[in-house]
């Protein structure tokens, strides 16, 4: 008997260990789908996703104005390499990693929602 209720006890442990663990994962896939909707209703993002990009147009802004700490010219790259940056990065993250200046020393860079849209383009081409 008492074997039983030591295992009735163990098993109702685990499903409580399992259960707040479930309800954890969950949380946070809410807490992340939230963040994501919410970089989506950001108004220039929401209208930059909307647009048809141009690589040509984007390999273009890419030249005058990320192509100098970006570029590929051996000793001068400041920044890192973006070969597959559209694969680490999401197309909302791209754009805020663009237009945030939040990683010094990399500038503040507001384009057009079209010019942006442009870039992204380019940059998925890499």
């Amino acid at each position: 008997m008492n074997h039983q209720v030591a295992k009735s006890e163990v098993t109702s442990s685990s499903q409580k260990v399992w259960a707040i663990a479930v309800t954890i994962v969950l949380a946070i896939l809410i807490s992340v789908a939230i963040a994501y909707q919410f970089q989506i209703s950001d108004p220039y993002t929401k209208t930059v996703l909307s647009l048809s990009g141009d690589p040509i147009r984007g390999h273009a802004i890419f030249q005058m104005n990320c192509a100098g700490c970006h570029g590929s010219r051996r000793g001068t790259q400041v920044g890192p390499s973006l070969t597959d940056v559209s694969q680490r990065k999401s197309r909302v993250g791209l754009i805020e990693q663009v237009t945030s200046g939040k990683t010094p020393p990399m500038p503040q860079f507001q384009p057009s929602p079209q010019a942006m849209a442009d870039l992204l383009s380019y940059l998925e081409s890499l």
